[in-house]
């Protein structure tokens, strides 16, 4: 599994928003892509997926931007990989038997291999919050 840029600059973005959105203020795209290099047309790309799973909420008018939906102590990295990347399988054989390639998965003599993988990546990401990060 490699973690595209959409995952490595999501989770950017909301260590991003943690930091910065203290006391309920907002955050602006244009200062996140400031402080972090990452141009706000891609922001605007990664901020949708974020907010639909629920995890910043918007704000619009002057002072607007975005928040955290919940408190960065209860937000994983696995929380936000997901929201962007999709799901945190090693092989698309364990979200889909069309994909295996095989004519029977569930004799894949291999596939109870990348699920363990995959478990283990799941459970690490789900164990780091951004309350970690932003420390």
């Amino acid at each position: 599994m490699k973690i595209s840029t959409r995952g490595r600059y999501g989770l950017k973005a909301m260590v991003d928003i943690a930091i910065n959105s203290k006391e309920n203020t907002c955050v602006s795209l244009k200062s996140i892509a400031e402080r972090t290099g990452i141009s706000e047309n891609y922001l605007e790309q990664l901020i949708a997926p974020l907010k639909k799973a629920q995890l910043v909420k918007s704000t619009r008018g002057a002072q607007g931007g975005y928040i955290l939906n919940k408190s960065a102590e209860n937000i994983s990295v696995g929380d936000v990989l997901r929201a962007v990347e999709g799901p945190l399988e090693l092989v698309e054989c364990l979200s889909s038997n069309e994909s295996c390639g095989s004519s029977n998965c569930d004799t894949c003599l291999t596939k109870g291999v990348w699920a363990k993988l995959s478990d283990s990546v799941s459970e690490t990401a789900d164990n780091i919050f951004l309350a970690d990060l932003v420390k």
